[in-house]
């Protein structure tokens, strides 16, 4: 589906070329949404006279957008609890303090195993491909190429997605967190915590160990050679409001294969964190019934793609039994 604020030269893509070669980088127009924009309406869970409000939020939006949202500010001046989205976290049982000491081994961590470099880790062809956006995103830093190619591909991504005329920042939360501390709302988080008991013996371990992540760094190649206009067209889309378009785009991730690589890792599964994320999901679910079955009216924050995408919350909720309607609907 076309969105008429987005222009995309899609026939580069669909050109011969020649065996082995990296193919060609679509160019396109930083065409974004800008100004102050209202974003989609909210959801609305009900059941027994009770409201939970909810507001599917996206990553990246556009960099020069300001969101505001005059139903969003009825919807928390008028309701008791915020509920945060799902999060996963990692508890080393330590202050802030003597968790400073610990990043000096994060950033070692960052490194391959053995002192390889990244040409030898990702095939050829990656390889060649991953040069070619290196020089356009990150230019000549050599660094980058003693990393693991989860992190490498993390670094490609985020410099792309600020070229791109977007950002990862999370404005969206952050207004709503202070409206909700504003109108006395309770905030709830729906965090999913695994226990690191030695975290220096966890970093050490996780540094001796190799990852199977050569699919999240293709993956993330992929994305930036020809699906960053979907994410502009998405993040357009979000900002105007248009649930549509946002239904039938698909939700553009390299998330999923990045994620598979650290929680199928040795040290993931000897911590437990194998299946966190969907016990995390799981959390906000009965975290959103206690909310609904404690307040008059809630409201709450989830991504887009767990209130749109296949086996979304909204259907979970639906099956629940609770009456579940999209912005728009009577």
């Amino acid at each position: 589906m076309a969105w008429s604020l987005v222009c995309l030269a899609g026939p580069a893509l669909a050109q011969q070329q020649a065996p082995g070669t990296p193919p060609p980088i679509t160019e396109l127009a930083p065409m974004t949404v800008s100004g102050t924009q209202p974003g989609p309406g909210l959801w609305k869970v009900s059941r027994d006279g009770h409201v939970l409000w909810v507001l599917g939020t996206l990553s990246p939006l556009p960099r020069k957008m300001e969101w505001h949202s005059q139903e969003v500010e009825q919807a928390i001046a008028g309701s008791q609890e915020l509920l945060l989205p799902p999060t996963l976290s990692v508890d080393t049982g330590r202050g802030l303090f003597r968790n400073l000491f610990l990043i000096p081994a994060l950033l070692k961590a960052r490194r391959n195993p053995d002192g390889k470099t990244l040409q030898e880790l990702v095939p050829a062809d990656a390889y060649a491909r991953w040069t070619v956006l290196k020089a356009r995103y990150i230019g000549g830093d050599r660094s980058v190429e003693q990393w693991r190619p989860i992190f490498a591909a993390l670094e490609l991504y985020t410099a792309a997605i600020k070229r791109s005329g977007l950002t990862l920042d999370n404005p969206v939360r952050e207004r709503v967190e202070k409206l909700a501390k504003r109108a006395r709302l309770t905030i709830t988080p729906a965090t999913s915590t695994v226990r690191l008991e030695d975290p220096k013996a966890a970093i050490k371990e996780f540094q001796r160990t190799s990852l199977e992540d050569q699919t999240c760094f293709v993956r993330t190649l992929e994305v930036i050679e020809r699906e960053i206009g979907t994410m502009r067209e998405q993040a357009n889309a979000w900002s105007v409001g248009d649930v549509e378009l946002l239904r039938h785009s698909p939700q553009t991730s390299q998330y999923a294969a990045c994620q598979a690589a650290l929680s199928e890792s040795t040290l993931a599964r000897n911590l437990g964190m194998g299946n966190l994320r969907q016990q995390s999901l799981d959390l906000w679910l009965d975290k959103a019934e206690a909310a609904l079955a404690s307040n008059a009216s809630s409201f709450g924050l989830l991504p887009i793609g767990l209130v749109l995408g296949p086996g979304n919350l909204m259907e979970a909720l639906r099956a629940r039994g609770y009456t579940v309607q999209a912005p728009g609907e009577d």
